[in-house]
């Protein structure tokens, strides 16, 4: 048996899940989700270019 349960277990908070119903939610509440989720995509972009940049070295490397 697991020292600590599943349930147990803090669940993280969602802050923004898509297809939610958005009606209940005030504008600032609808900012900062729109914020959240620039920022993920920023990072997002980031990890694409670092990704592209390794790929591509490694095809100058073996001559691809």
């Amino acid at each position: 048996m697991p020292a600590i349960e599943d349930d147990d277990r803090p669940k993280k908070k969602v802050v923004h899940e898509i297809g939610q119903d958005l009606t209940l939610l005030s504008v600032d509440e609808l900012a900062a989700r729109v914020q959240v989720l620039r920022d993920e995509i920023g990072r997002l972009e980031a990890d694409m270019t670092g990704k592209r940049a390794k790929r591509a070295a490694a095809d100058q490397f073996f001559k691809r």
